[in-house]
């Protein structure tokens, strides 16, 4: 009797010691095989007066959050904890927590806020105030509002430099791209650009700044040092008339080898050599295409369909649209953090 108490005991001794050894395997193995944390994407639908919330696992929008009139220019505060949608008929910027989604608080801008920019810490936030022909510097942490910069007439594009001391905007009437210096809060050159510029953005390495001209069919790529332009990209669609074709939101990839351009009414991104600026491909997508945002690895692009109230969304390795979602009436802004 002894004798098989001993052996039942060495038995779940082993069997014990088996387990202990099991367990981090399994749970090694539960963590590779576990889905990644989904990204979510933010979208302001201009129209319907609302923000669209998409989970990028499931690809389905979540939640559908009430704001101001007239929604556009939409971003994460750099910490993540907040989303800003600029809504231009109340002539504010609403704040939106990201765990509660719903709006908590709001920030005085000029009147028609349309498209805004951070400093890389958080700390100020630029805005385009597209009826006074200013720029808005509005203290983030303590909320209220610094000053304003007389810029041209209807200030819509805004970027700032990877160094932090140059801040752009675009005027639309005007057609300039302006540099302003971040520390005299003063513009320090205007280059002029071709008919409606509509977005600016530089190269993470600083060298190069592109501006979408709508009207003008083009984008101009500016030497940021010398405030000249270098060049311009040109686009060519068969079948489309060059009216058609209206570049205006731009995103490029982190290493600067890749450009898609929103061609907006010609219903197309522009996938982009960064280097050389020749045209690649053209995706086809929804209707009036505006703005995107690249999921945090860039594994996905996510562009906003104005007409067609809906999001396409690209594969960046493969080029090539893989997802249709629809969202509010009229998305316009988006912008991405993860949860």
């Amino acid at each position: 009797m002894q004798a098989a108490l001993k052996q039942a005991a060495l038995k779940t001794e082993r069997f014990g010691m088996w387990r202990g050894c099991l367990l981090p395997v399994m749970a090694m193995s539960l963590a590779a095989a576990s889905p990644a944390h989904a990204f979510m994407a933010y979208v302001s639908n201009e129209k319907s007066n609302t923000v669209s919330v998409i989970d990028t696992d499931s690809w389905t929008v979540t939640k559908t959050i009430k704001v101001g009139q007239r929604p556009r220019g939409i971003e994460f505060t750099r910490d993540g904890k907040f989303v800003l949608v600029a809504v231009g008929d109340d002539d504010k910027i609403e704040v939106i927590d990201t765990r509660t989604q719903q709006v908590v608080d709001s920030l005085p801008s000029g009147p028609d806020p349309e498209l805004f920019t951070q400093d890389a810490a958080g700390k100020t936030l630029y805005v385009a105030n597209e009826n006074d022909n200013t720029v808005t510097i509005i203290d983030l942490e303590k909320r209220v509002r610094l000053g304003d910069i007389q810029v041209g007439v209807e200030p819509e594009g805004m970027a700032i430099s990877p160094d932090g001391k140059t801040l752009i905007n675009t005027s639309e009437t005007t057609n300039m791209a302006h540099f302003i210096d971040t520390a005299t809060r003063q513009v320090v050159a205007n280059v002029l650009v071709d008919s409606r510029p509509r977005f600016a953005e530089f190269k993470r390495d600083g060298s190069e700044l592109w501006v979408s001209s709508e009207i003008g069919g083009t984008v101009s790529v500016i030497d940021p040092v010398k405030h000249a332009v270098t060049g311009k990209i040109t686009f060519e669609i068969p079948g489309l008339r060059r009216e058609a074709i209206q570049p205006v939101g731009i995103g490029m990839t982190k290493d600067g080898k890749t450009a898609f351009i929103a061609l907006g009414p010609a219903n197309r991104i522009a996938v982009v050599d960064g280097a050389s600026h020749a045209i690649k491909k053209y995706l086809l997508v929804g209707q009036r295409v505006w703005h995107m945002a690249f999921t945090p690895e860039e594994k996905y692009l996510l562009v906003t369909n104005g007409v067609s109230n809906d999001v396409s969304v690209i594969d960046v390795a493969a080029q090539k649209v893989i997802k249709t979602i629809q969202v509010g009436e009229l998305p316009w802004g988006i912008t991405m953090a993860q949860p």
